[in-house]
């Protein structure tokens, strides 16, 4: 149970960093960052972000066991951390009053977060997987609990600076600087505290004896990505499909699609609402009988999703503000219900060390193209 909740605790901290950044970019966005250049600041730091996430994850998966996974772990969290208090620094020092060099900056601070992005959750699956393989349902639950509680201060910072001037300026600011605490607290547990739980080093002992026999077994029956790729087929399907489906609605249809007349507060209902439904269904799989074990009824579900699309646009243009709550949370469900299905769903066989981090890296690299392909 301990070490459930300290994999929660990071994992929380991962998503919360990067859901949180592209908050700051549409605050930057709001503030109207002054050039003599004809652009979108949302969608360019976008474009920036995921050519780095992507190259990172990649050669990841083509490196496979050559990469340490908890250096790459602490990498990225610095990396996450660092770029949190650089947002900060730049905002404060620009006064929010933009420029070309301001941007740039904030460019530099999406290609690293991208790095930091694919650093971490490949790492984070492939340990997990070695350790025990129950401790991957709360990491996925801990993904999902960093967008609900994303979500949660974005409401509360809107509430409290809703009336001041500058107000979403100073709301974004305090809510960086509560997330910097959290993202601190992150870094030293799992540098300092991680380690020391009794699994973690059965684990490591583990490992470092079986690096030697991985050794001489792979001279023999070596194991190449192309073939942990067709026995896990499925799962690096239905991830792609599941979130291809899910960001060509979230976050961008929810904010861009309604007239001027809703107010702001709008969709930032309908994104908690998804975040928070997301987060739960994240745990039914804690009961046997909800969970889904069949590979094939998995990619079917993944595909039957394809409706919800015409769905919202149906109900964004007929349908009343309390059916687009229920829509969006039904999407959240299905999201985190498959996702978690699939990272949990047996393999075929008992993967070693690096195949499973190869593996692990695999199944990222396909989240990770489904985000690219639905955003």
């Amino acid at each position: 149970e301990l070490a459930n909740s300290f994999h929660g605790t990071p994992s929380s901290q991962f998503l919360t960093t990067t859901t949180r950044f592209f908050l700051q970019v549409k605050l930057f966005a709001f503030a109207k960052i002054k050039m003599h250049l004809n652009y979108h600041p949302a969608r360019i730091l976008a474009l920036v972000y995921q050519p780095f996430v992507m190259g990172t994850i990649f050669t990841l998966v083509s490196r496979g066991q050559k990469s340490k996974n908890q250096g790459r772990v602490l990498a990225g969290y610095c990396l996450f951390v660092t770029g949190n208090i650089f947002l900060i620094t730049v905002d404060l020092v620009s006064e929010a009053k933009g420029g070309l060099f301001p941007f740039l900056l904030l460019c530099f601070i999406a290609a690293s977060f991208g790095v930091a992005n694919a650093l971490v959750e490949g790492a984070m699956m492939g340990d997990l997987s070695c350790i025990s393989h129950d401790l991957i349902q709360p990491f996925a639950a801990g993904l999902g609990i960093a967008g609900a509680i994303t979500s949660g201060l974005s409401l509360f910072t809107k509430a409290v600076f809703q009336n001041f001037r500058d107000g979403l300026r100073k709301g974004a600011l305090l809510f960086l600087g509560i997330s910097s605490v959290i993202e601190i607290l992150c870094v030293v547990i799992y540098a300092l505290l991680f380690p020391k739980l009794s699994i973690v080093q059965n684990y490591q002992a583990h490992s470092i004896s079986n690096q030697m026999e991985t050794t001489e077994v792979s001279r023999v029956l070596p194991i190449d990505n192309l073939q942990l790729a067709r026995e896990n087929i499925y799962k690096l399907i239905s991830l792609f499909l599941t979130y291809a489906m899910t960001l060509s609605i979230f976050p961008g249809f929810l904010y861009e699609y309604f007239p001027p007349s809703v107010t702001f507060m709008y969709p930032l209902v309908l994104i908690t609402c998804f975040n928070v439904c997301d987060a739960l269904s994240r745990y039914t799989t804690m009961i046997k009988r909800l969970k889904m074990e069949s590979g094939k009824w998995i990619i079917a579900c993944s595909l039957a999703r394809v409706l919800i699309m015409p769905a919202f646009y149906f109900m964004a243009k007929y349908a009343d503000q309390g059916w687009m709550m229920f829509l969006t949370s039904f999407l959240g469900i299905t999201n985190g219900y498959l996702t978690v299905c699939t990272l949990t769903g047996a393999s075929k066989k008992i993967y070693n060390l690096s195949e499973a981090n190869s593996l692990g890296n695999m199944l990222v690299a396909s989240m990770l193209c489904g985000i690219f392909a639905g955003a």
